[in-house]
């Protein structure tokens, strides 16, 4: 079931922001919309940069608005590490709230989730909603596991049958059983068992690592990526090793949280290279970038894609338009992948561009996620980069 029955007044569509001349400007092919009934790999590509809110917050309803108009397509209201053991009955009925009043209006404003802390959260948060369900996407599960995440997926499909609206789950892997080695292939296998019982109603599957960097007391630096911690990266290596594969048995993996967004002293140099921005007349852009901390995220974007990731948790409005700048599908890659996908014959051939050898066979599966992902990010123009897309989208 991939909630085919439901259906939106307005569907939700990524960079709706941006005014009409400035989409014909930066898109070859504009992005599409995208809804709760489509299917779920889609769905989960479209999940771009995933805002996490504390389902506290005072101002709730008109914050979800308000990101919505800036560009956010998915948000996490959260009940669990942002908000204190004292604070979550009032969490909770907040979320219920806000919900139930984002309902009464003629259009979802973007994907929404509440991530719980146990198995009844999940329960008692349908139990409460009104109106509220016909705009929540579905439930962030922490500290997934192959024992504790049963429970889970069990209360989330119950509750999706309570309320006649197919929910979706998004477990996120950052237990010490994953991240210790001598545990980790027997419980990622078990992981990736359990989800496949499950499979219609995992959207996507998070990667928890300030949990894992917690399990050896290590914060990364902001002149880091999470790549340059290697304990870390060798489980997220593994994670995708097991539950990312392309040939029917794996998932949209996102990529973990980037912490920082302020000034501070630099101890290496920038992140970015001047070159890019040089040429498109944006040099003042680029410093602005590298001194709210954004040169670092652009790096660790471009990782997580070299290393079968898309998407990624944010915690800082300033963020998502990094995410979503490099998310879309450049001209070149457009058309490398619709080459490619021509023909099923194999074989090889040089690119459109003449700077790269297009393979067929070994190339498909990329072709066609990228063509996915270029429905919902839309293809950009001719010589169009991510410096004209950030400078479209950063409040400069």
């Amino acid at each position: 079931m991939t909630g085919a029955t439901f259906t939106e007044v307005r569907a939700m569509r990524h960079f709706r922001h941006l005014d009409r001349p400035t989409l014909d400007r930066l898109f070859f092919h504009p992005p599409q919309p995208f809804g709760h009934s489509d299917a779920r790999e889609r769905l989960a590509m479209a999940l771009g940069a995933t805002l996490y809110v504390p389902a506290t917050r005072h101002d709730l309803t008109s914050t979800i608005l308000r990101r919505a108009g800036e560009g956010v397509t998915s948000m996490v209201l959260d009940l669990e590490d942002a908000v204190a053991d004292d604070e979550v009955e009032d969490g909770l009925r907040n979320a219920v709230a806000t919900l139930d009043a984002l309902a009464l209006r003629d259009e979802p404003p973007m994907m929404l989730f509440v991530r719980v802390r146990t198995p009844d959260g999940v329960d008692r948060l349908t139990a409460m909603l009104g109106p509220g369900h016909s705009v929540l996407t579905g439930f962030v599960l922490p500290k997934f596991g192959a024992t504790s995440g049963r429970a889970f997926l069990e209360a989330v499909a119950a509750a999706s049958g309570r309320i006649g609206r197919h929910l979706y789950a998004m477990p996120v892997i950052e237990s010490a059983a994953v991240v210790h080695r001598e545990t980790r292939d027997d419980e990622l296998r078990a992981i990736a068992l359990l989800l496949a019982e499950h499979r219609d109603r995992i959207l996507a599957v998070r990667i928890g690592a300030t949990d894992m960097c917690a399990t050896f007391g290590i914060r990364r630096d902001r002149d880091l990526t999470i790549y340059d911690v290697r304990v870390v990266v060798d489980v997220i290596a593994d994670i995708v090793n097991h539950l990312g594969r392309t040939d029917g048995t794996g998932f949209v993996i996102t990529g973990p949280v980037w912490e920082y967004f302020a000034d501070h002293e630099r101890m290496f140099r920038p992140m970015l290279r001047a070159t890019p921005f040089e040429e498109q007349d944006a040099v003042v852009f680029r410093q602005q970038l590298v001194s709210r901390d954004l040169d670092g995220l652009l790096r660790e974007i471009a990782l997580d894609r070299a290393n079968g990731i898309q998407g990624k948790t944010v915690i800082h409005p300033s963020h998502v338009a990094a995410v979503h700048a490099l998310s879309a599908v450049t001209h070149e890659e457009f058309h490398d992948a619709t080459d490619i996908l021509d023909r099923d014959t194999g074989g090889v051939s040089a690119s459109g561009y003449g700077n790269k050898m297009n393979e067929r066979r070994p190339h498909r599966t990329w072709a066609e996620q990228t063509l996915v992902r270029a429905s919902v990010f839309g293809v950009t123009n001719k010589g169009v980069t991510f410096v004209d897309l950030l400078t479209a989208l950063v409040d400069r």
